[in-house]
């Protein structure tokens, strides 16, 4: 499975890097602390989790404003920014209506907000550790205090080449991961933004207020919740679900903010989602026998006919040239016995084809 990385501007001129990758049902996920579009790929901590989405989704993605692969250098990285991003990914990417909404920590509040004003754009809602306040609107002054000593810790001790500042980040994020995990969900923070930007994306994350939209969400939601994690605390969760119009509450036995691959915790996540979307719960359906003929360069240019995209935009996503892409396209049409892009799209829906081997 592969991605395809491109970029937009946002509607302040920021320029924000988003993906795709897989096939089927769109399925896009609010950008989250921390990512980088490459990194998450391959890394031990997240490519489970873009492993599932891509086998059983059309699942989109984009880093935010501050951080991976999208600008640093930005002005305002406050939560009103946050819903105009969502909003210029999906204005871009163009997914198929209505589609998943998946919200992840204080990916939450953009979600929320973007379900409650597009109902009809959004078919199904997801929610997993997120809040709709931050610290700043909690009654819990200890928390308050220790989450303000965090902020001014990352400013400090960021960028450092001692880990231990980012360490304090991690032991809570994945409290039972692998040295190897901790490793890189160390490195993924030293990598993916600067000290005084960490510090303010978390002082932005102080001032998420979205309590009012809650209310207003009209389509299927699911919560789902670890039950002792360190960052989100459970009632939070529980505040979300019980704010919502009829909302599914899961609760799932764990400590890590991210479900890591060999907890059951993260077995049963993937089911649930499955189920709540109406896909098949027993893995991704095979791939009809009918694309055994492409090779794996056309496959990538039949994955791009099936986005959408024109044979310029797949030359650029592969670097190849536009006069390759006609020549692949001719081969693949050929092969499979067709004579249009249209065809080549409904036979990649109908038949399975699973991206790029």
């Amino acid at each position: 499975m592969q991605q395809s990385i491109r970029f937009l501007k946002s509607p302040d001129g920021i320029t924000i890097a988003w993906a795709d990758a897989g096939q089927g049902p769109a399925l896009l996920k609010v950008a989250n602390w921390l990512s980088h579009l490459e990194y998450d790929w391959d890394s031990p901590v997240w490519r489970h989790w873009m492993q599932f989405f891509a086998e059983n989704y059309r699942f989109i993605r984009y880093d935010e404003r501050g951080c991976g692969m999208t600008d640093w250098d930005v002005e305002d990285l406050s939560p009103p920014r946050w819903i105009d991003d969502l909003e210029a990914v999906v204005a871009k990417a163009q997914p198929e209506e209505p589609f998943v909404l998946l919200g992840i920590s204080q990916g939450t509040a953009a979600a929320v907000q973007f379900a409650a004003r597009y109902p009809d754009k959004v078919s199904h809602l997801i929610l997993y550790g997120g809040y709709a306040q931050g610290w700043r609107f909690r009654e819990n002054s200890e928390g308050r205090r220790a989450y303000e000593a965090t902020v001014e810790l990352a400013r400090y001790g960021w960028g450092q080449d001692n880990p231990v500042f980012r360490q304090l980040f991690t032991s809570r994020f994945v409290p039972e991961a692998t040295d190897e995990q901790f490793a890189w969900f160390n490195e993924l923070c030293r990598r993916t933004t600067r000290p005084e930007i960490a510090a303010r994306l978390l002082e932005a994350r102080s001032e998420v207020n979205v309590q009012e939209y809650l209310r207003q969400i009209r389509v299927p939601t699911l919560v789902v919740h670890a039950q002792d994690d360190e960052v989100v605390p459970l009632n939070a969760g529980r505040n979300l679900a019980s704010e919502i119009p009829d909302a599914e509450f899961i609760q799932l036995e764990s400590r890590n903010h991210i479900l890591l691959e060999d907890e059951p915790a993260w077995g049963r996540f993937k089911k649930e989602v499955l189920a709540f979307t109406g896909r098949p719960t027993g893995g991704a359906s095979p791939e009809d026998p009918v694309f055994a003929c492409l090779s794996d360069r056309e496959r990538e240019v039949l994955a791009g006919i099936a986005s959408g995209r024109t044979n310029a935009e797949i030359g650029k996503t592969l670097f190849i040239s536009d006069k390759t892409v006609r020549n692949h396209v001719t081969k693949i049409f050929e092969k499979l016995a067709i004579s249009s892009r249209a065809q080549a799209i409904v036979l990649v829906h109908e038949k399975r084809f699973r991206g790029t081997a």
